[in-house]
């Protein structure tokens, strides 16, 4: 079954841009900046997307030089990756 990213709910399309870009654990963790700027949408978009994504346990959080950053939990990669089976 082969499948375009964009036919997957706007959750899971967030979720493959972190896989996508190497936000896979916590030494490759991205700022909310970063991420904004890969994401190409608004900072609030992006925060209120990963608080959901964390609440849900397919997102975490590390914290370096004082900034928190965000990346992909197993359970968010499995996911991520569960859309190209």
């Amino acid at each position: 079954m082969n499948h375009s990213v964009n036919e997957f709910p706007e959750d899971i399309r967030f979720l493959a841009l972190l896989h996508n870009i190497g936000a896979v654990s916590p030494e490759r963790s991205l700022s909310i900046e970063e991420i904004v700027r890969w994401a190409g949408i608004d900072h609030w978009k992006v925060k209120e997307k990963l608080l959901k994504l964390k609440s849900e346990r397919y997102v975490d959080t590390h914290v370096s030089d004082d900034i928190e950053k965000y990346y992909l939990t197993i359970d968010g990669i499995r996911k991520v990756l569960s859309i190209y089976s």
